[in-house]
């Protein structure tokens, strides 16, 4: 399970148990011995959420990391299998805060809901103008369906009078 076999094992334990005792810069020659077997656990939880998590593996041992030996943290673990449950258990709610914040963006993060009356909404870049060439359009639509085919390139499709021609397969003039 662990690199270097039963040398390492000991050597977390002896660690593991350096950082209960508070010796400066324990938990600074920890993470350099269980970094792989972290990052498998951080892989394994990593797969089996939904696709489009945007966490990485090594963010997630970073930050379970950082929580498990954090100067606010005040668990101290009983061996080297202690200290990879409380891994596994950082990882779990750090995926589950994720999934929450996902979560509540998607649904709008508590935004109020609120009912909105016909007379309130005002459309952006709806002019005037754009009325009026709409109306003008219906009635040149019943004289000319090909002017008025032309004036749909022109305006509304961004056409040059050359490109509308083609597509008409017209001449320009």
């Amino acid at each position: 399970m662990y690199p270097g076999g039963s040398d390492t094992m000991n050597e977390v334990t002896r660690i593991i148990s350096e950082v209960k005792k508070g010796l400066p810069n324990a938990s600074d020659q920890l993470l350099p011995l269980v970094y792989d077997e972290l990052r498998k656990l951080a892989v394994c939880k990593i797969s089996r959420e939904s696709p489009g998590i945007t966490l990485q593996a090594t963010a997630l041992v970073h930050e379970a990391y950082l929580r498990l030996v954090g100067s606010t943290n005040d668990e101290l673990w009983d061996d080297r299998g202690h200290f990879f449950a409380a891994a596994a258990e950082a990882m779990r709610r750090i995926l589950v805060e994720a999934a929450r914040r996902r979560h509540r963006t998607k649904r709008g993060g508590g935004a109020v809901r609120e009912d909105l009356h016909e007379s309130q909404l005002e459309l952006p870049g709806i002019s005037e103008e754009l009325l009026a060439v709409h109306d003008v359009l219906d009635r040149l639509q019943e004289v000319s369906e090909e002017a008025a085919r032309l004036v749909k390139l022109r305006y509304f499709a961004g056409f040059t009078i050359n490109e509308s021609a083609a597509m008409m397969k017209i001449s320009p003039p």
